[in-house]
């Protein structure tokens, strides 16, 4: 079986039909038996959208003429091709002879992607040096990106991209309810498995390679999950009492329904609620695998559309309501470097209006002296404090309850991870109160 087919049938898929990486992988990783050989997939075709413009600029240098939108799967291949040679310890004989084999019918291709790769090879200092010059290659953003960044975040702006463009690290939240941060991680070390506590946190555990969940001791039991360090404050920032009523609003996968579970096993009720049915059954395996005591069923697990809640709310009121709102995920380009590709300028408006229409949906749902919690994995101004700024100046019974912590920085309303932080993904939170 030549990989490298594979992972040009997935690149296709995000190139060709804007689907998720992600997606795309899940689709297409089954097909492969040996865990090295889908590692090696998952690794070219991450390498290759993480540096997709800078890959793409050189492929412009080395042909006389662009490839053909119908013939996309040949560029894919070229790109795998180059992303070996330029980033991945593969031999460059290896990398050209396996990358021209692996075109199927269109078999002219072969010559081009032969005579491309060992053009590069010859060439690939002036090459590389070209590429270092021109701007949108070799931060590989778009430019839409990084006018949004450096006017969001002038100073921070070439850390932000820089961190944008490195692999996430895998952290874990571990179940206060079956062990501790300490006790886990001293687990951790006996299975051979390198990690550290996360000071800024009681349950995040950082590790210093990822790992199947599959090797993490009792994952099976519920023990630890996987979650970014800057999602899981959303637990404690929510301030749970026991007996309280709780709302997870745009729920799916369920980690912060989970960590929310683990932190307070004592609510009156948590309802979680998101649009998509098919990503629910993620939420419904995430509680089934934890068995945790405070969610006796998945009655509270609900399919409506969060800006609508009259098609699915039976009109009591909520202590606390969790808001993980749907944003452009410019803080989570790290694990999801697609989203430089997929993403598009005009998405952000779109995003700020569904936002404000889910805000208001939620204050309706809040009782007096209840608290929203606001959140999102934007680092985009006009999706945090500019939306939480506008909200609260449209809604008298409301108020800010400032966020005080050792992470992220203070804004004028809410508070702001910025990709890179403590090793953290990118996040806003806001905290408001209703009299």
């Amino acid at each position: 079986m030549n990989l490298r087919i594979i992972a040009a049938q997935i690149l296709c898929r995000v190139l060709k039909d804007g689907q998720s990486l992600t997606a795309a992988l899940d689709s297409h990783l089954t097909t492969i038996s040996e865990a090295k050989d889908r590692a090696f997939v998952q690794a070219l075709c991450y390498g290759v959208i993480r540096d997709y413009q800078s890959l793409e600029c050189a492929l412009g240098l080395l042909l006389d003429k662009p490839i053909r939108n119908k013939d996309i799967d040949i560029k894919a291949l070229i790109l795998i091709g180059l992303y070996q040679l330029r980033n991945m310890r593969v031999k460059s004989h290896a990398a050209v002879s396996e990358t021209v084999s692996a075109v199927g019918k269109k078999t002219w291709a072969k010559a081009v992607i032969n005579a491309v790769l060992r053009q590069y090879l010859r060439d690939s200092q002036a090459i590389d040096l070209r590429v270092d010059s021109d701007i949108l290659a070799s931060t590989s953003h778009p430019r839409w990106l990084l006018d949004a960044i450096h006017q969001d975040w002038n100073e921070q702006a070439k850390q932000v991209i820089a961190q944008n463009n490195q692999p996430a690290p895998m952290t874990l939240r571990v179940n206060l309810t079956r062990t501790t941060q300490a006790e886990y991680c001293q687990l951790l070390i006996e299975s051979g498995i390198a990690a550290h506590p996360v000071t800024i946190s009681a349950t995040a555990i950082q590790l210093q390679q990822a790992v199947s969940v599959d090797a993490l001791p009792h994952f099976a039991q519920g023990w630890v999950s996987v979650q970014d360090t800057a999602a899981q404050f959303a637990a404690s920032l929510l301030q749970l009492q026991a007996g309280q009523r709780v709302l997870d609003m745009c729920a799916a996968p369920g980690g912060k329904t989970c960590a929310i579970l683990e932190l307070q096993p004592q609510l009156a009720e948590l309802i979680a609620v998101d649009i998509d049915e098919s990503r629910l059954q993620r939420v419904r395996e995430n509680l089934n695998r934890l068995d945790l005591p405070g969610f006796k069923n998945l009655e509270g697990l609900i399919a409506g559309d969060a800006s609508n809640p009259q098609q699915w709310w039976d009109g009591q009121l909520f202590d606390r309501i969790l808001l993980d709102a749907p944003c452009s995920a410019l803080g989570v380009i790290r694990r999801h470097p697609d989203i430089k590709i997929l993403r598009r300028a005009d998405d952000i408006a779109v995003l700020q209006q569904t936002q404000k229409q889910i805000l208001e949906a939620a204050w309706q749902m809040l009782k007096s002296g209840g608290v929203l919690l606001y959140a999102t994995c934007s680092i985009l101004k006009a999706e945090n404090e500019l939306q939480i700024t506008d909200f609260l100046a449209a809604h008298p019974d409301s108020f800010e309850i400032p966020i005080e912590a050792d992470w992220g920085e203070q804004r004028p309303v809410g508070r702001q991870i910025l990709t890179g932080e403590f090793d953290m993904d990118g996040f806003y939170y806001a905290r408001l109160g209703k009299q």
